[in-house]
């Protein structure tokens, strides 16, 4: 069994519910105010620079791999466009991963090599 850490809000879910067991109604209502402040700051995130930065680059990809007329390597996506140039095939690795997971992008290995194109159901890039 793996061993995962207690959340915060684990924490405070069962501090209320030991707060309600043993009457301590003020207990409990300053474990829901700590819940509700979690709740806000979990929702206030902003995509940061780099992610920005990520949606871009996924789209030049995906661009590169609706202009190709085969499924190409990653180290081909890299030659085929100027703005990926500059990136190392580890950056373009961890991104086309991300396109794959998301299935926008199929992956598809021929002799240990993974080639990699535009899903079916996608027609135009995002």
């Amino acid at each position: 069994m793996a061993n995962t850490k207690t959340t915060q809000r684990e924490y405070f879910t069962q501090g209320i519910a030991l707060a309600k067991a043993n009457g301590k109604d003020e207990l409990a209502k300053f474990f829901e105010s700590r819940i509700e402040l979690l709740d806000k700051k979990s929702s206030s995130k902003k995509p940061t620079k780099t992610q920005t930065e990520n949606v871009e680059l996924k789209n030049l990809i995906l661009e590169v791999l609706v202009n190709a007329e085969k499924p190409i390597t990653v180290s081909e996506i890299i030659k085929t466009s100027e703005s990926l140039a500059d990136l190392s095939n580890q950056k373009v690795s961890a991104l086309v991963k991300q396109l794959v997971d998301s299935d926008e992008v199929v992956k598809t290995i021929e002799k240990k090599v993974s080639y990699f194109s535009v899903a079916p159901d996608t027609d135009e890039v995002v």
